[in-house]
């Protein structure tokens, strides 16, 4: 499987029964503006190189939703934009004036680049566009390694303005500026597009019939992963996915709630096209610059970290939102610390559960929560949130059940998780009242 991220690029080996045998990563960079596509398709490649020994069946890509590429006469037209670089404010004035509304594509307006129409509307104005065929980030790497060119419905309905989650079709702003019809056709998330190019397999080692699967959004990744537990399936539940980016996506029995566009909420839609309501914030990002870039993940560091949280509750030191600007519940405001600690990084993980407990709250999360990923490892956040909604079952796994699981998924998609869900103790203390201050401070 092979997740392409904006900050880490990993590609993992597992087997039929749902284990990881290995895992490669690389630390992306960015340049010019621009995603490092040269610097990712050369480690790939190598990557790939490392198992040729192994039995390869199947390749899954997945990738974030805020990527795309051009491709023309058979080739990379130009580099994807990194979603992070500047877009002009008149160029952005004009397209947030030609976006269709939020009721409509559920995509709300978002920073610079992380609305694909908002990129798309900045080529077009430079005339980058003329005869081109449009790829989400995951299907480039589907093309990359077949020459086939196809698009995905995840993909395209994760805060893109290109996507009408109830019509099941583009939107009305892609098709009127010509943006749908240079899509490549659409596949299915599991559809097998093709088989390894000679020259690839021939550098890898691989069998050329190692069959390359369309790809899939990552958050959306994580959801068919956890959906592959008994506990999670079709009820109702719902699955936060930690990385870079902390994305709830819930699963509604009955009607789901109205979403504010303003707090960064979203309709996400999964690899059936179906609606699923969600909200997300930077949490990976927030969390690393309130610790002050060191790790909260360590198991080692773990009793140290929960040992420190007594303190933090009795001192009411806590950090209001937001480091990300412009991103999750409170976009608006600036961050601030109340009582700053010297040791930064218990109160970093209070932080993030505080605001993934704003996320949750907001797309009405109730019953079951699954926290996956990263800093499902970080124990003072996830036991946090648990204390934070003591009406809510909050889980996690013994084992792997993240992206490139729910990829797995795709390419076997009778396989049973080889993990267990475990249900989170919650920290002791008066994590009510310290919320209730929290957002006090917050929103006087």
């Amino acid at each position: 499987m092979i997740d392409l991220g904006k900050t880490l690029a990993k590609v993992s080996l597992w087997d039929r029964a749902g284990r990881r045998i290995d895992v490669r990563t690389r630390a992306n960079g960015v340049a010019g503006g621009a995603l490092d596509v040269a610097g990712i398709a050369g480690w790939l490649i190598e990557a790939l190189g490392a198992w040729p020994a192994h039995p390869v069946e199947a390749i899954v890509p997945v990738g974030h939703g805020a990527g795309v590429a051009a491709l023309r006469d058979g080739a990379l037209a130009f580099a994807p934009a990194d979603y992070e670089a500047a877009i002009p404010a008149d160029v952005m004035a004009h397209y947030r004036a030609a976006r269709d509304p939020f009721a409509v594509t559920g995509s709300p307006a978002l920073p610079h680049g992380l609305n694909l129409g908002a990129q798309l509307w900045s080529l077009e104005e430079r005339g980058a566009l003329e005869g081109v065929t449009l790829l989400p980030w995951a299907q480039y790497w589907a093309w990359f390694l077949t020459g086939a060119a196809v698009s995905e419905v995840s993909s395209l309905g994760c805060h893109t303005d290109l996507w009408e989650p109830a019509a099941a079709a583009f939107s009305t702003l892609a098709v009127r500026m010509g943006w749908a019809e240079r899509f490549a056709p659409l596949a299915r998330a599991g559809d097998m597009v093709g088989t390894l190019k000679p020259e690839i397999a021939a550098t890898t080692g691989l069998s050329p019939q190692v069959r390359v699967l369309a790809g899939v959004h990552d958050s959306n990744a994580a959801l068919h992963g956890a959906r592959g537990f008994a506990e999670i399936a079709d009820h109702e539940a719902t699955v936060l996915s930690t990385g870079t980016w902390f994305v709830a996506m819930r699963r509604a029995r009955g009607q789901a709630p109205v979403l504010p566009e303003r707090r960064d909420c979203l309709v996400n839609v999964d690899i059936e096209g179906r609606a699923v309501p969600s909200a997300r914030f930077m949490g990976g990002r927030e969390i690393e610059l309130a610790a002050g870039g060191a790790a909260v993940d360590d198991p080692a560091e773990q009793e140290a970290l929960l040992a420190d949280v007594p303190g933090l509750l009795a001192a009411g030191a806590m950090l209001l939102p937001t480091l990300a600007p412009g991103c999750g519940p409170f976009p608006d405001h600036a961050p601030r610390w109340i009582g700053e600690p010297a040791d930064k990084r218990a109160a970093a993980c209070l932080y993030g559960a505080l605001m993934a407990d704003a996320a949750l709250e907001l797309i009405g999360a109730k019953d079951t929560l699954l926290i996956e990923g990263r800093f499902a490892g970080a124990e003072v956040f996830v036991r946090a949130l648990a204390a934070l909604r003591p009406d809510t079952r909050v889980m996690v796994a013994d084992g792997p059940c993240d992206a490139a699981f729910g990829a797995l998924r795709l390419a076997e998609p009778g396989l049973v998780p080889a993990a267990r869900l475990r249900q989170v103790e919650p920290l002791a203390g008066d994590f009510l009242a310290y919320r209730a201050r929290w957002l006090l401070e917050t929103m006087p």
